[in-house]
């Protein structure tokens, strides 16, 4: 049916649009698929606000953008009801839930939790299972992004330029540039290697110190870097929340804030709870600065999600016919893949440091990975993280 003769959103207060949304947030299990598919069914299916042709075309837009999806999408139906302050309201009421609980989880670990006996063994064994968790997520996202073999090249180009240390930004915009660049295109991506050489070679060492992921013994986080450690993820999170990790790990796990086994942590709890994955970066706030940085990495973390569909509300749906951008993001996205296998490297080499016992926790890993890539389900992930620690606390304490 045209859109043109659908009938529109109903007629909602803004109190009633924020708990139709608030509702979405608690129930908002099992990752973006899984999510988009519950507001699909309520708001497209059941009650017909837009078109289904409209809304896989603001689908397909939201996938190209980064950010979450279905938090975009929902402040984006949040608009076609109520305007911008119903889009405001809308991607609130979904987010709510998880940033609450992921506080709630940040208390309860650092209050409860820390120094507990044997629960060291425990979230050992959940940390080993969140990395065949993240490498199973490379892959997922790869094979959506990696679709010819230049981008698997500046992916490569992406990976050994994040071992190396080179800022973050630098295999961004060379890949991006290199693959939007109409000559051609091994050309193009052989430059940007060389680009990407040079930054490491020239850059003086006190530009690329803050992005190398170790250490720096800084006492307290300041909230500032949070809500851009935050910005910083939500800018460049392409085809998945995984592809936040690179930065908001560096941006405090770098600095000391917090340890690579807490970072884990994080993404164990936010593979559990009702939200956007990306609400990791919520519990590394709140490790590093309690609740006011659990607060300024979340608003930045966000910032992204509501401002691609309030500022630009009425031009979103062109996106999708712009080829140009869609080949510099891709070259983004490409980059962003090399980034997070890198991370997911480092992640296991920390890891490994705190394992006395390598076999069971080879096992745990491997048995982990095979159920991330056979099953399919919203209680997947959850359920792998549970046994894990069951093992890890048989098999470590």
């Amino acid at each position: 049916m045209p859109d043109q003769v659908l009938p529109a959103p109903p007629q909602l207060s803004l109190l009633a649009l924020f708990t139709k949304f608030l509702r979405f947030g608690f129930l908002a299990f099992g990752g973006p698929v899984a999510q988009i598919a519950m507001v699909r069914q309520a708001l497209i299916e059941e009650e017909c606000w837009i078109s289904r042709e409209r809304f896989n075309r603001l689908l397909a837009v939201m996938q190209v953008l980064p950010g979450p999806e279905a938090h975009e999408l929902c402040v984006h139906l949040g608009m076609v009801a109520r305007g911008r302050i119903g889009g405001l309201l809308a991607g609130l009421g979904f987010m709510l839930p998880g940033l609450l609980l992921m506080m709630i989880c940040g208390w309860i670990y650092t209050t409860v939790v820390a120094g507990v006996s044997g629960v060291e063994g425990v979230l050992l064994g959940v940390q080993v299972a969140v990395l065949a968790i993240i490498a199973r997520a490379i892959h997922r996202i790869g094979g959506h992004i990696l679709a010819d073999r230049f981008l698997w090249a500046l992916a490569g180009i992406g990976l050994i330029a994040t071992l190396a240390g080179v800022p973050f930004w630098v295999p961004l915009v060379a890949a991006a540039l290199a693959y939007a660049s109409p000559n051609r295109l091994w050309a193009s991506v052989a430059l940007a290697g060389v680009a990407v050489l040079a930054a490491w070679a020239l850059l003086p060492d006190d530009v690329t110190a803050p992005f190398v992921t170790q250490a720096q013994g800084v006492p307290q986080a300041a909230l500032p870097a949070l809500f851009v450690a935050g910005l910083k993820g939500g800018l460049l999170t392409f085809g998945g929340a995984y592809t936040a990790i690179p930065y908001v790990r560096t941006d405090t796990v770098g600095r000391g804030w917090l340890s690579d086994g807490q970072f884990l942590d994080g993404v164990a709890f936010a593979n559990i709870l009702p939200a956007p994955l990306v609400i990791f970066a919520t519990f590394a706030g709140y490790i590093a600065a309690g609740s006011l940085g659990a607060l300024a990495i979340t608003a930045g973390m966000f910032l992204p999600a509501f401002a691609f569909s309030m500022l630009f509300f009425e031009r979103l749906e062109a996106v999708v016919e712009n080829p140009r951008l869609h080949r510099l993001l891709d070259g983004v996205a490409a980059a962003v893949v090399g980034i997070i296998s890198a991370t997911l490297l480092q992640l296991g080499f920390a890891a490994w440091g705190r394992i006395d016992e390598p076999l069971p926790a080879a096992a745990i890993f491997v048995v982990a990975a095979i159920l991330a890539w056979r099953l399919k389900g919203a209680l997947v992930a959850p359920g792998i993280l549970g046994a894990a620690g069951l093992f890890g606390w048989i098999l470590f304490n």
